[in-house]
């Protein structure tokens, strides 16, 4: 009965009910700019070779870490003063990726790519623009023991948005058109909108820590220079924006900084690198069919992960962010090692689901509980920006590795390939069993984040 109870509380609160629809708003332009687009492409004719150069738009999400400094120090005109900063930024993107879808709509891909192209780089620009936005609002507006429900509803949304923009777009341009299918789209930012016009503001200072190191750089400008007033705070706005959120995190956490980023680098590396070859062991290896691994893995996969991440969600509030990253770490490593099971067996469509279960499962606690630990360590005054940095650092290093996958396999068989992947999360494990033992040094250091509901600050339950 209480952890009925303790669900229903977390999972009720205006904060969390407010990122489902946000992750909706995150996750809909992100296949309309990527296999949807192709897919559009290749509909009406566009040479291969330039639907492949498509494929750069993404880099955009790649690179977001460098204009997220100006979503932390820059107000927006006007709407700053309507809706404070986090809100004008999330609703400013999303003008921004309404416009472009639309144009996207009433575009030529075969008389004119170059403008299907800059009208999509349109949309991926403001699409990584939301996410830093919506990120550091999810952190700022509830304290850490929420992050974990804040994160899992957030998935449950951006998945459904990839639903609808995947599945749900072919399916308007088949029985419509791809005009209709983008306009549909282009309508469905408004559910993003709408929740930005209702939900609130965090209330939190971005501006304290910035502000002293900006004022700081300013005068040793005017001191040691012969640079205008004006300059000279712009060198101090400058510095506070970008060296600042970097300062702030290595000056709080000293030593123990290097072994947080390790933790960010090296916790999905089990999971990422497994995932490359994930398909072409169910598809080549096992001979499943391609509508086998579809029911398997995407339908029946997503509700596993949904169920996973809503059981991370109520796992921190009530055990804490650092015991239940530990946990993660172990059933991510512990899963990856099923698939090693699985490829000593004949294929067997059970056998397949219950591993795919046990995977999903344990990637959604996982992945909640991470979001919620980095949202922990994140800045008032830095928040857009350190996460960002995070976010690109928790999955650089498994691509990198996921790409040498297909030469493991070559080499050594898909079991072997398994085991070398569940043994790459052994890393993760030790380090978050340190950070336990760090936990109350850890907590000390940590920025205070305070929502709406009162004073918790950012180590409520750190476990």
């Amino acid at each position: 009965m209480d952890l009925i109870r303790d669900t229903l509380h977390t999972y009720t609160r205006w904060q969390v009910i407010a990122l489902l629809f946000l992750g909706f708003s995150a996750g809909l332009p992100f296949l309309l700019v990527f296999s949807t687009l192709n897919a559009r492409l290749a509909d009406v004719g566009v040479e291969t070779a330039t639907i492949g150069f498509f494929s750069w738009l993404g880099i955009t999400y790649s690179i977001k870490v460098f204009w997220a400094p100006v979503v932390d120090r820059l107000k927006l005109p006007v709407l700053d003063r309507l809706l404070g900063k986090r809100r004008s930024w999330i609703l400013f993107a999303q003008a921004g990726i309404a416009t472009g879808l639309y144009l996207m709509a009433h575009v030529d891909a075969i008389a004119v790519p170059e403008t299907m192209a800059l009208c999509g780089l349109l949309v991926a620009f403001s699409s990584a623009t939301q996410d830093v936005a919506i990120d550091a609002y999810r952190i700022e507006i509830a304290e850490e023991r929420l992050q974990a429900a804040l994160a899992a509803t957030y998935i449950f949304g951006y998945r459904l948005a990839l639903l609808v923009a995947g599945a749900g777009a072919l399916y308007l341009a088949e029985f419509w058109s791809w005009q209709v299918s983008y306009e549909v789209m282009a309508a469905l930012v408004g559910v993003g909108a709408i929740t930005v016009l209702v939900v609130k503001e965090p209330a939190v200072n971005h501006f304290s820590a910035a502000q002293d190191i900006a004022h700081k750089i300013e005068q040793e400008a005017a001191k040691r220079t012969h640079l205008s007033p004006r300059i000279a705070r712009f060198a101090g706005w400058f510095y506070a924006a970008v060296a600042g959120p970097f300062l702030d995190f290595f000056r709080r956490y000293k030593e123990l900084s290097i072994a947080i980023l390790l933790m960010v680098a090296v916790y999905r590396i089990s999971d990422i690198a497994m995932g490359v070859m994930a398909n072409p062991f169910y598809l080549n290896f096992m001979g499943f069919s391609k509508t086998q691994v579809a029911d398997v893995t995407k339908i029946f996969g997503f509700f596993m992960t949904i169920a996973g991440s809503l059981a991370g969600g109520v796992l921190v509030v009530r055990y804490g962010t650092r015991k239940i990253l530990l946990a993660g770490a172990i059933l991510t490593a512990s899963t990856n090692l099923l698939f090693v099971f699985l490829a000593q067996y004949p294929p067997n469509l059970a056998t397949l689901a219950v591993v795919v279960s046990a995977d999903n499962l344990s990637g959604g606690i996982a992945n909640v509980a991470l979001i919620a630990w980095l949202s922990s360590m994140t800045s008032a005054s830095f928040t857009a920006t350190q996460y960002a940095l995070f976010s690109s650092l928790m999955t650089l290093p498994g691509k990198f590795l996921g790409g040498f996958s297909g030469m493991v396999v070559a080499g050594y068989g898909y079991a072997e390939f398994f085991l070398i992947a569940g043994l790459m999360g052994i890393p993760a494990i030790l380090l978050a069993m340190f950070l336990i033992r760090q936990g109350e040094r850890l907590d000390a250091l940590a920025p205070g984040h305070s929502g709406d509901d009162g004073p918790e600050t950012a180590h409520t339950a750190s476990g």
